[in-house]
């Protein structure tokens, strides 16, 4: 009998669960082994290659893999949720466009179509808006690249990372209790003796989802902003200044039509990642207390409920939302192109 150190059993599952990660680990390190011997090989032989064999093996090369994983990370998987959002929950029986019906006439889910507009308008542009405020302000500071380094470190944060932070600083507790929550700190330091459950009040915990959205991408915006105001050649800003414009009117009629093109491409930006806002919903509410979102919808139908075929056409409705801001993105970064 054992009188000090750990009992048999607890070390013979230790020993067990450090075996078992051993081969796991080994079993990693020998796909990737595996996977960079068959390149290896594949590029040794487009090397040799010669005649008319050289150019289209080159491009099966190195457009190949690409293109496979492509096919099996997005296209295949597009194609088998548009299969099940066309038929019942288990993809016994072929339903047609009954699952986008539900979709469009269910009350509980027109609440969540609303209120993924509702973030879809709100939060990029008070994102784009802050950045371009803060782009204008940091660039006439010492040190910018400090306040911009601060302003642009939430993108290094998680969407859930940055979520349970914001959780704490909404933390409500009862009037009599000590508040741990940095609102209700500061609602309590203004007088207001007894604010509410903020992540409970309806609709202002949606809003208060959508700082977090806020928060975490005005850094992005104002770091492209000010690359796009700096890009400005000095001649047109001097000329403006000379014909007696300053201060707005400076800003309003000649720095943001310079920089319209890269202002919409980052609204755009912030839009898609909007709408598929679903790490600060889950993290913080799940759902509930009205902040439900299309994103967090399709994930409750898919695997909370089971449905396949509602949570595919939420999926479908998604990627159509998605697709012309895409669209819209690429067809501005092209006309840039050839502009400049």
């Amino acid at each position: 009998m054992s009188v000090s150190g750990s009992p048999p059993a607890a070390d013979s599952l230790a020993v067990g669960a450090w075996g078992d990660a051993a081969v796991k680990f080994g079993n990693s390190v020998g796909a990737i082994a595996g996977f960079l011997g068959i390149l290896l090989v594949v590029f040794l032989v487009a090397g040799r290659a010669r005649g008319r064999l050289a150019r289209p093996l080159a491009v099966l090369v190195f457009l190949g893999p690409a293109v496979l994983l492509l096919v099996v990370g997005l296209v295949a998987p597009l194609i088998r949720t548009v299969y099940l959002s066309l038929h019942n929950a288990d993809g016994s029986r072929f339903v047609g466009g009954e699952n986008f019906g539900w979709a469009f006439t269910t009350d509980s889910v027109q609440k969540v179509l609303v209120n993924t507009l509702l973030w879809l308008l709100v939060a990029p542009l008070a994102a784009t808006g802050l950045g371009l405020v803060l782009a204008l302000l940091v660039d006439r500071m010492r040190g910018q690249s400090v306040y911009k380094s601060l302003i642009f470190m939430p993108m290094a944060i998680s969407l859930v990372g940055a979520s349970i932070i914001f959780k704490f600083v909404y933390e409500a507790r009862g009037k009599d209790q000590p508040q741990i929550g940095l609102l209700s700190q500061l609602a309590h330091a203004v007088g207001w003796s007894d604010p509410p459950n903020w992540l409970l009040s309806q609709p202002l915990n949606t809003f208060l989802l959508m700082v977090v959205m806020v928060w975490v991408q005005t850094g992005f915006a104002m770091v492209v902003l000010s690359a796009a105001i700096k890009a400005i050649p000095d001649e047109v800003v001097e000329a403006a200044r000379l014909d007696g414009a300053t201060g707005v009117r400076l800003f309003w009629y000649v720095t943001v039509p310079m920089i319209r093109t890269t202002v919409m491409v980052v609204l755009t930006t912030v839009m898609i990642i909007t709408l598929k806002a679903f790490d600060i919903v889950r993290t913080m509410t799940g759902g509930n207390f009205g902040t439900q979102v299309l994103a967090n919808e399709m994930y409750s139908q898919s695997f909370g409920q089971s449905n396949d075929g509602r949570g595919g056409a939420l999926a479908v409705l998604l990627f159509l939302a998605v697709l012309p801001l895409v669209a819209y993105n690429i067809v501005q970064l092209r006309r840039e192109r050839e502009v400049r």
